[in-house]
Order: C-alpha cells, then sequence, then structure tokens
C-alpha cells in the first residue's frame, strides 16, 4: 500500500528519496525557535505611569502578597516537535519535506493545585510543511490548494486505524538568502501555524470568561504575534482586548537588542539587575503587528551567583497595550509592579535538574509544558506514519 510520502509525491508531481527520517530536536535550532524577538525594534518611550531612573527594588512588594491569592489564574504554553520525513524534487531540485506535531494547552491553579484547563480543551494538530513549488494548483490559499491531498492522507486505512489525522498541509517559500537552511523555512511555517494556534486558545478563554481583573494569564514567551487574517480596524481592537488580562515571559532574550530609548545597548543594567528586582519598563511599536504597542521589561527572579550564564535568572515580561490611555501614558506602574512580584513568587518550587533552563523557569510554565509535551505521539511512532 502507498504510504503518505508516495500520495504527496503522486498528487504533488514529486520524486520521492526515501531519505533517512530525523527529529530536529536536539540539533541547531533555526533562528524561528527562539522565545524573543531576533530582530531590531523601535523603542518610542518610557512605557510605565512614573518615572523611573534607576531599576525598582520589589523585595517589600514581595513580602507583603506572600500567602495571598495569586493573580495568575492560568498559564498557557505552545510546543511543537518538528522532523525531516523526506527529500523531494521539483522541476529538478531537492526540497526536503517538513511535518510537525503542534501542541497548545493551558493549566489553572485552584487551592495551590495546578490541573489541565479541559475548557477550551488541549490541542495537538499533526501538520505537514511542503515547498511551494508542491503546489497542486494555481490557487493562492496555500490551504486550500492542498486540501485534497490533506483529505487523501487522512482517508488511508492506517490513518483512521491509529485514530489520527493530519489537521493541516502549508506551504514554505523557497527563496533563501545566503547563510540560510531552507529546513528552517518549513519550520517557521509550522512555528508560525503553533502561535495562531495559541492566539486561539487565547480568544476562547476570553470569550468563555476565564481572563479577568485578578485572573490573569500567564504565556510562556513572547507575544508579539505574526498576526493573519486581522483586515480591520475592529478585528484587531478585538486581538488587542483579548490581551487585556495577559502578560508574556520569556525565558531567553538577545542582549544585542536590549536598548535604550535613546538607542543605546543596556544589556550591561540588565545583567545587573539586584535579586526581585526590575527594570524600567520600555515601549515599543511592533514591525510585526501593524498598530500594536508593546510594553517590555525585566525582572531578576534568581542570585546570579547561584546561575551559570550572565542572563540566567532574568525573565522578559511583555504586556500589549490594550488602549488609546495606555499607549498614550504606559502602563500604571503599581500594575507593573503587581505583576512583577507575582511573578517573583512564582519562581520556586524550582524545577532544577529537570530543564537546563531552570533558573529561568517559572514552576506552572514547567508544569503546562510538562503537560503539553506529554501528550505527543511518541517520535517512531510519528516517523512511522510516513
Amino acid at each position: 500500500m502507498a504510504s503518505i510520502l508516495d500520495v504527496i509525491a503522486s498528487e504533488t508531481h514529486g520524486s520521492s528519496f526515501k531519505t533517512y527520517k530525523y527529529g530536529f530536536d536536539g540539533i541547531e535550532v533555526p533562528r524561528f525557535d527562539y522565545d524573543d524577538h531576533q530582530y531590531h525594534f523601535t523603542w518610542k518611550r518610557y512605557g510605565e505611569t512614573e518615572s523611573h531612573k534607576k531599576t525598582i527594588p520589589l523585595k517589600k512588594v514581595v513580602e507583603q502578597i506572600a500567602g495571598g491569592e495569586p493573580i495568575f489564574h492560568y498559564f498557557l504554553d505552545g510546543s511543537r516537535k518538528t522532523y525531516k520525513v523526506d527529500d523531494m524534487s521539483y522541476r529538478n531540485q531537492v526540497y526536503p519535506i517538513i511535518a510537525g506535531q503542534v501542541g497548545v494547552g493551558c493549566c489553572y491553579r485552584e487551592k495551590g493545585e495546578m490541573f489541565p484547563l479541559h475548557d477550551p480543551d488541549y490541542e495537538r494538530h499533526l501538520v505537514i510543511s511542503l515547498p511551494k513549488v508542491a503546489k497542486s494548483s494555481d490557487w493562492d490559499d496555500d490551504e486550500l490548494s492542498f486540501e485534497h491531498l490533506r483529505k487523501q492522507i487522512n482517508a488511508r486505512p492506517e490513518m483512521q486505524e491509529k485514530g489520527v489525522e493530519f489537521a493541516k498541509i502549508m506551504a514554505y517559500s523557497t527563496s533563501i538568502e545566503q547563510g540560510d537552511k531552507i529546513e528552517n523555512k518549513g519550520i517557521a511555517t509550522i512555528q508560525n501555524y503553533m502561535a495562531q494556534r495559541e492566539i486561539w486558545m487565547v480568544s476562547e478563554l476570553v470569550k468563555k470568561g476565564h481572563l479577568l481583573p485578578g485572573k490573569y494569564l500567564l504565556k510562556d514567551g513572547s507575544l508579539e504575534y505574526q498576526v493573519h487574517g486581522i483586515s480591520s480596524k475592529t478585528e484587531l481592537c478585538r486581538f488587542k482586548n483579548n490581551y487585556q488580562f495577559v502578560v508574556g515571559a520569556s525565558k531567553s532574550f538577545n542582549p544585542a537588542y536590549c536598548i535604550d530609548k535613546n538607542g543605546r545597548n543596556n544589556s550591561s543594567q540588565i545583567a545587573q539587575l539586584p535579586l526581585y528586582s526590575r527594570t524600567p519598563v520600555q515601549m515599543y511599536d511592533s514591525s510585526v503587528i501593524g498598530d500594536v504597542t508593546f510594553a517590555v521589561w525585566f525582572v531578576r527572579i534568581r542570585e546570579s551567583r547561584y546561575t551559570n550564564n550572565t542572563f540566567d535568572g532574568i525573565l522578559k515580561l511583555e504586556k500589549i497595550l490594550v488602549n488609546d490611555n495606555q499607549a498614550e501614558n504606559g502602563l500604571d506602574s503599581e500594575e507593573v509592579d503587581m505583576i512583577t512580584a507575582n511573578i517573583i513568587n512564582e519562581r520556586n518550587p524550582v524545577c532544577y535538574g529537570a530543564d537546563q533552563r531552570w533558573a529561568n523557569h517559572l514552576y506552572p510554565i514547567f508544569v503546562t509544558e510538562s503537560y503539553i509535551k506529554s501528550k505527543y505521539l511518541g517520535e517512531n511512532m510519528f516517523l512511522n506514519l510516513f
């Protein structure tokens, strides 16, 4: 019986080489996989209501709220595993075929215990990324172009017996710049798909009334998404409003892009942050999302002498400015202090030894990540689908 790769080759008029299949975990990570922005952005001005000239110590605020009800009740993470499953030739050129598993889920905390949230429920999507030259029609919409192929793959008896199906087949651009790896183009499409499912999950949490004042969502990673399909101010406003009670926490960031409002690099100020202190909030406009302004600041949650690297123990925090008042005056400094103090209190217990990023982990995020990854198909089972 024809394999999935045979079906793809037949439907897209390609030639399969049946090359070695492997996962990308543990090899060179493409730039699309970073938690943080990997390009220059433009700072506008300080992004909070108080004008701070120095770092802000928060130990007293942390101690005041210790033992009280945390403001973070929900924890969201998206994850993906990507694999090279074949090489195929189109128009006398060979391209990699990339497949992946995308998982997005949310956990909540009740009376100090963590539980998976089932409304909305955890999502696991299997996806395939093909080169644009494999499109079976002249339609601009890649999803429609590959829809017949997706249905044929899912109709195979082996897929139905195992109770799995592919959610989407995407197309990646085959134009690359010098030094780029074409595999990264395919991985990037899967990363973007994961981001879109995270956006959907947040919108569902808002729609179902979960996110409220005092019941914030902490999202692992940056909030700066590549937003597609927003064609009106009303839709953009709805998108921003969905993030009213959402904070993004990045475990990694590029010090080269840590600059002040005058364009000077301030990574040394971030590296020298005292324990339980934050930087002043900066405000910048996104070059990815049109007409969206972000507030960004950094906080140290671990003592530097107990960590291995300069920026271990430091988190980059983000919040979308959702209305004109915030875009004009910045976040309320008291809200920034309360958010940051609550995040400092999330630092324990520690997942030391379970993750090399332990110094930058917040335990509820670690639990959420572990829950999502536990739902993946085993690597051998996934690769054997092909």
